[in-house]
């Protein structure tokens, strides 16, 4: 396969299926019997594998599966008027293509940031089986609910906000993300660029790099590489409070 990487054979049958994967708590397979997540799990495709760059799906593509990304982490870019916006950044259990259930195409491109694996749902079979188990559609329509109101609250601590604020309120919640995944909520590898992470914010790849260069000076953090140690969470999240707002030029 070329943009949508290539399947990895094996991987459900050899007992990494919806039962025993580790992200069962974060995935739709939440909350279901072991009869009912059996039966979701017949309906999973063998996982895809992407390498570093390759592409998921592209924007505009028609709708045909949801992804549920098991390992790694990737990167969504909508192009809006000729510019190319990074828009969400997904990590390990996070459910890709959410947004494209209603318009029947994806309104954005998904490539990886590393090597990644993701578990493919199609959707008019998953359809079938939420016919069967209402608790599934339930669950999916929770975890779609959650994401709006995520993105609603990042506007809203984005907006007018210093650049400071900014990375704050990024920081914590990628440290939150790993931390409801069971991995260190200080201590991550962030393979996302600087100039991606400024994408996301509004900000430029130059302020993104001084804003870093001085959270470490007030050693609030240590990066190395795409390696990140928080190293004071408490003032972290006072900087993420902050209601300052960015000085308006006269």
């Amino acid at each position: 396969m070329t943009s949508r990487g290539k399947y990895v054979y094996g991987g459900l049958e050899s007992g990494t299926g919806c039962l025993s994967c580790y992200l069962n708590a974060l995935c739709i397979a939440e909350e279901l019997l072991p009869e009912e997540t059996l039966l979701l799990s017949e309906m999973v495709v063998p996982p895809i594998r992407l390498e570093k760059r390759q592409v998921l799906y592209r924007q505009e593509a028609p709708f045909t599966s949801l992804y549920v990304v098991r390992t790694g982490c990737l990167k969504q870019e909508t192009v809006v008027e000729s510019e190319q916006l990074l828009t969400a950044i997904w990590l390990p259990g996070s459910i890709i293509g959410c947004d494209s259930i209603g318009l029947e195409r994806y309104p954005s491109t998904v490539s990886a940031l590393d090597t990644a694996t993701l578990c493919e749902l199609p959707f008019e079979r998953l359809e079938a089986v939420m016919q069967r188990l209402p608790k599934l559609r339930r669950r999916l329509q929770r975890t779609i609910s959650r994401s709006m109101q995520q993105e609603r609250m990042s506007l809203h601590r984005l907006l007018s906000r210093t650049a400071e604020a900014r990375m704050a309120s990024f920081l914590l919640a990628v440290s939150d993300c790993f931390h409801r995944r069971g991995y260190s909520p200080t201590h991550f590898r962030l393979p996302v660029s600087r100039n991606d992470i400024g994408s996301y914010l509004g900000l430029t790849q130059e302020t993104v790099g001084r804003t870093l260069a001085t959270y470490q000076a007030q050693r609030l953090l240590r990066v190395t590489g795409r390696d990140y140690q928080l190293l004071d969470l408490a003032r972290l999240e006072r900087l993420a409070s902050s209601t300052g707002r960015r000085q308006k030029r006269p």
